[in-house]
């Protein structure tokens, strides 16, 4: 019994003292936790992005302890990369981090951060990363789960569509301010005064308003523009085209019937365009006053742009769709 107080009583002298061993440690991780926020904060105040070789990530974003997120671009922005990709995501992504940076909203919640490819070689081998730019939230508590990777080539590389989902993994909501383009403003006031322009100059004759052929070839460029996907691009704002930074092959084409690429629309773009010019042919050949010779040549060429372009069009769906069974031509 003497043996228990006196054991009871060391224990009590230990707390009194200042909590033994675990307050110590816990003194220690409070030491380190600060060290480490003062430091993002002291960066972060100097530029939004904050750069990271592989000693900065291992110590501030994956080793314990940690109560802050850190949100990691891993790109390749290097020239001999030729990532062009890389370079557009970058741009938006610093809009969203100089939107957070300067927001009334800041705290030292969350932070943004970049590894390049060229200065943290050994962070993309220790994550088994084999493709730019990715996007990794890597929440204050915890491993990153499989929402925590962003889905580039679904959302698009957008500083909307990237606030959307920090928001939908942190809770902190970022209101995006972008700087004012006025590009599109004056390029749509010239469009709009040469077209002004002319019709003044044709005041006397403006006969060609009433030109169906003109109608009918801007009604079906538009329709074209929509087919191939171009109002998905403007919305979702996907990369023109992917490039592995370690093999340097380039997809222009997504492997998934859920995203698409720009370069992929300009394709699609031009497979049905050359399907149309071959239905135009075919017409023409069936219904024009030009001699038996001359139709015969519009007919067969109509007929070769169908088959070869419909062909590219199905090898492209088939790419896109897996398992899909018919092909024409080409697979």
């Amino acid at each position: 019994m003497a043996a228990l107080r006196v054991a009871a009583l060391g224990w009590l002298v230990l707390l009194l003292a200042g909590g033994g061993p675990w307050a110590a440690g816990q003194k220690r991780k409070e030491m380190v936790l600060s060290e480490k926020v003062n430091q993002l904060m002291e960066w972060a105040s100097k530029r939004p992005v904050i750069r990271m070789n592989g000693e900065k990530f291992r110590r501030l974003v994956k080793a314990p302890p940690r109560n802050y997120s850190v949100i990691v671009m891993f790109t390749a922005l290097q020239p001999h990369r030729q990532c062009v990709v890389c370079k557009q995501a970058d741009e938006e992504y610093q809009i969203l981090a100089n939107s957070w940076r300067y927001s009334s909203a800041f705290t030292n919640k969350i932070f943004f951060a970049m590894v390049d490819f060229d200065e943290g070689s050994d962070v993309f081998q220790m994550l088994n990363m084999n493709s730019a730019p990715t996007f990794i939230n890597f929440p204050a508590k915890g491993k990153p789960k499989r929402g925590d990777t962003y889905e580039l080539q679904v959302r698009g590389f957008a500083a909307e569509q990237l606030a959307r989902w920090v928001a939908d993994r942190t809770d902190v909501n970022i209101r995006v301010m972008r700087p004012p383009n006025y590009a599109g403003p004056l390029m749509l006031g010239l469009l709009l005064a040469v077209i002004g322009g002319l019709v003044y100059l044709r005041r006397s004759n403006l006969d060609f308003l009433y030109n169906k052929t003109g109608w009918a070839f801007a009604a079906l460029c538009f329709v074209l523009a929509m087919t191939s996907g171009q109002m998905w691009n403007h919305i979702r704002g996907p990369p023109y085209a992917h490039k592995n930074p370690h093999t340097g092959q380039v997809n222009y084409i997504h492997g998934s019937s859920q995203a698409q690429f720009v370069a992929e629309t300009h394709i699609v773009l031009l497979f049905n365009g050359g399907v149309t010019l071959g239905m135009v042919l075919l017409h023409e050949a069936a219904t024009s006053d030009m001699d038996v010779g001359k139709r015969k040549i519009m007919c067969v060429a109509g007929i070769g742009l169908v088959v070869l372009f419909f062909s590219w069009l199905l090898s492209v769906f088939r790419s896109k769709y897996h398992g899909y069974p018919y092909s024409f031509l080409m697979s």
